[in-house]
């Protein structure tokens, strides 16, 4: 009994990770970080308002100790499943849903909105569930997933503008909070990224270079972000006394990119500046212009919207326009929390800003 009270001692005092008998309690995790049994159990549970350093102090006693939450009891308690759906929608046909998920799962934009989830829902003790919903049974199931009380709320990323998935949420009455702006009003909760801006910065460096003669090539103009970048791209052009700018309309994807580049060369040969609406469709370009014997940037002056990792795989690496999209993820999934913690709360819209970052093709 005495080896026992001074190994506990010894844990106590930082010695042990754990007791040598019994599992630690909130009241051990109080103890070592020197607040309140409350404080403690606030903190784990994600409630707000807790001081971050509190909160830090409050993790680490969590990994001193070895505590382990006991996630069916606090359920209970919270009326919480501690999971959120991060759901990908989209357009798809029956029989066809590996397809889907592969194109979508390609795209580097969608590692990036996970992991910026995934790294603010692991401090507050909360698992994201991944769900592809790109036909009407597949959104069924999401929303029969979130009515059952398997997930507190639903973390939506919509790659099609028809999508009938937000408003079905509102509907139903579930947290909900979408990455971007939904192409039709929705009272619900997004985050987003000022595209406008960003098409400006685009448009700003390249005349600013020189470039007299320059086109774009849009994402797919039924979605808000590329009619927001095509937008802010061409009053941008204006104001610096160039009033029409050819475009050719792609599809976020590197083949598109492609065909989209040979459309251009073909319509208007004199081209010495492109912008493209995200990095992959410049790629995709990139590519197209070397084939052609264009020089870039000597020739043809060449930028991209993301930051993504193609950017920095090109040779040359890709002048581009940065979209903080883990930020943005992360900010997502605050706002579903807090959701969460207050379903009265109203709709809430956060904006983001867009940077210009320089490398080597404009």
């Amino acid at each position: 009994m005495k080896e026992e009270e001074s190994a506990l001692r010894a844990w106590q005092n930082g010695g042990m990770s754990r007791p040598p008998t019994t599992p630690p309690t909130l009241e051990d995790v109080a103890r070592v970080a020197g607040v309140s049994r409350a404080t403690v159990s606030r903190v784990i549970n994600g409630t707000r308002n807790v001081d971050r350093k509190i909160q830090e102090v409050v993790r680490a006693a969590v990994d001193k100790t070895g505590y382990a939450p006991n996630r069916a009891a606090r359920s209970l308690v919270t009326k919480r499943a501690g999971t959120v759906a991060l759901v990908v929608s989209g357009a798809g046909d029956p029989g066809e849903e590996d397809a889907f998920a592969a194109r979508v799962f390609a795209d580097p934009f969608f590692g990036r909105v996970a992991s910026g989830v995934l790294g603010f829902l692991r401090t507050r003790g909360v698992h994201p569930v991944l769900m592809v919903a790109d036909t009407e049974p597949a959104r069924e199931d999401v929303l029969a997933f979130l009515r059952q009380g398997s997930a507190d709320g639903a973390l939506l990323v919509s790659t099609h503008a028809e999508d009938p998935l937000p408003a079905r949420l509102v509907e139903a009455k579930l947290p909900a909070v979408l990455f971007a702006r939904p192409a039709r009003p929705v009272p619900i909760s997004y985050v987003d990224l000022d595209h406008q801006a960003g098409a400006r910065l685009a448009a700003d460096h390249l005349v600013h270079r020189g470039c007299t003669q320059v086109a774009t090539i849009t994402g797919p103009l039924d979605v808000p972000a590329s009619q927001d970048r095509l937008t802010g791209f061409r009053e941008a052009m204006a104001r610096h006394g160039f009033p029409y700018v050819p475009i050719a309309e792609g599809g976020f994807t590197s083949g598109s990119g492609e065909a989209a580049m040979e459309r251009l060369l073909a319509e208007h040969p004199g081209i010495d500046g492109v912008f493209a609406a995200n990095d992959l469709m410049a790629q995709g370009a990139l590519l197209v212009l070397h084939k052609h014997g264009r020089r870039v940037p000597d020739d043809v002056a060449l930028m991209g919207f993301d930051d993504s990792s193609p950017a920095l795989s090109c040779r040359p690496r890709l002048t581009t326009v940065r979209q903080p999209v883990e930020d943005m993820a992360a900010g997502m999934s605050r706002l579903l929390l807090d959701h969460v913690e207050e379903p009265g709360l109203r709709p809430k819209s956060v904006i983001f800003e867009p940077e210009l970052v320089l490398r080597d093709s404009a």
